[in-house]
């Protein structure tokens, strides 16, 4: 596991802005957070360095791609051994239509978040893809009607009272 980084109340704020919209410039950044544009740009880099911000992503509609439908496969592999897992999790991430692979505890090892075209296009993938791997014990199919992002994984600054 990871050690957690001691953040100051600057990079707090910083964080904040940027989970937000990352597309914020440092001169925008340093006149909210109250630093000048230089410091705000050292902070950032520094974020980056020791691995708090792990990047800027684009987050794309897979319906519009054409892929409207999406599932979760709780995936148990068996024997569950590393000469087998890593190949496992390297052939799914591969897979265009993963969206998210988890390991887990309990009776399944994996969950993976897909989205396809189709029905077909699902069972396809989990016939040819998952259940013709020779480790592949058993997959489970649950099909996500509607899904909800949650808030950011820092909460609002608390207002200041005077």
């Amino acid at each position: 596991m990871a050690d957690s980084v001691v953040l100051d109340p600057v990079d707090l704020h910083l964080l904040r802005l940027l989970q937000n919209d990352a597309r914020t410039t440092y001169r925008d950044l340093a006149a909210q957070v109250g630093v000048a544009p230089s410091t705000c740009l050292d902070r950032v880099t520094r974020l980056r360095r020791a691995g708090v911000i792990l990047g800027h992503r684009l987050e794309l509609d897979p319906a519009r791609l054409g892929r409207g439908l999406q599932a979760l496969l709780l995936v148990q592999v068996r024997p569950h051994r590393r000469e087998l897992v890593g190949p496992f999790v390297e052939r799914i991430r591969a897979l265009p239509e993963s969206r998210t692979v988890f390991h887990l505890t309990g009776p399944d090892d994996y969950l993976v978040h897909v989205a396809v075209a189709d029905m077909t296009d699902l069972q396809r993938l989990v016939l040819d893809e998952f259940t013709s791997r020779r480790e592949v014990a058993r997959v489970e199919t649950r099909l996500i009607f509607q899904q909800w992002e949650c808030g950011p994984l820092l909460p609002p600054a608390a207002p200041e009272t005077t």
